[in-house]
């Protein structure tokens, strides 16, 4: 009984999955067509979730959104690998600019507590931060990856949610959402977030070569 019980919640959660990631990927669909990815990681590695630098540029002035327009146009067409890191870094610049004080100084302390480990703490925090600022995604993101760390994917995936609700091209929320798709046993899904990744930043390392690996899995072997 016990066991049918869990074998029903475990259903209600993938359909749960399955209903919420076709509403993201529909949101992309808004935005047109876009590019992403490079480097490798052996052949059975799942992708890493991806963290903004340490050292970020300052933010460019002037609207934010037609600034990020312009960064991921030119995204889409860098020349080579460290024409397209540098503009990554000027994107993580500008989503990680929250433009309120209290929520720089307690984004702070969740870097402190996470590189304390406490988790708990860190994710206390950006409950704060999301409580008072719900426009900032970064806030949502980066509970994202606390909750994954802990493999809480449910929250996890509701708070991606979140954030592609909001900005669709969401480079390390969408290489994130294929990562909890590949932890849950769900390569197909996860494939196709890759390839939705792939469309915003065509040279996001690791990501060609986790889709050539799936796609295999999944789709077997070009004849």
């Amino acid at each position: 009984m016990r066991e049918g019980v869990k074998i029903m919640r475990m259903m209600s959660i993938m359909r749960f999955f399955a209903v919420a990631l076709s509403l993201a990927l529909a949101s992309l669909a808004v935005t047109g067509s876009m590019a992403l990815a490079q480097v490798a990681p052996a052949p059975d590695k799942k992708g890493e979730w991806i963290h903004p630098p340490a050292e970020l540029p300052k933010a460019p002035r002037g609207d934010r959104n037609y600034n990020l327009d312009m960064l991921f146009g030119g995204l889409k067409v860098a020349p080579d690998d460290a024409s397209a890191k540098a503009i990554e870094n000027r994107i993580w610049a500008l989503m990680l600019a929250s433009k309120s004080d209290t929520a720089n100084l307690l984004m702070t302390r969740v870097k402190t507590a996470v590189d304390g480990e406490n988790l708990d703490l860190a994710i206390q925090l950006l409950d704060s931060i999301i409580e008072i600022k719900p426009d900032y995604i970064e806030a949502w993101n980066r509970r994202a990856t606390l909750y994954f760390l802990k493999k809480d994917y449910g929250r996890a995936f509701g708070d991606i949610t979140e954030v592609l609700s909001r900005e669709p091209r969401h480079f390390g929320a969408l290489s994130g959402l294929g990562l909890i798709m590949q932890e849950m046993g769900d390569d197909k899904t996860a494939l196709k977030v890759y390839r939705r990744a792939l469309e915003v930043h065509p040279r996001l390392q690791r990501i060609p070569d986790i889709v050539k690996t799936l796609t295999e899995k999944v789709e077997g072997r070009p004849i």
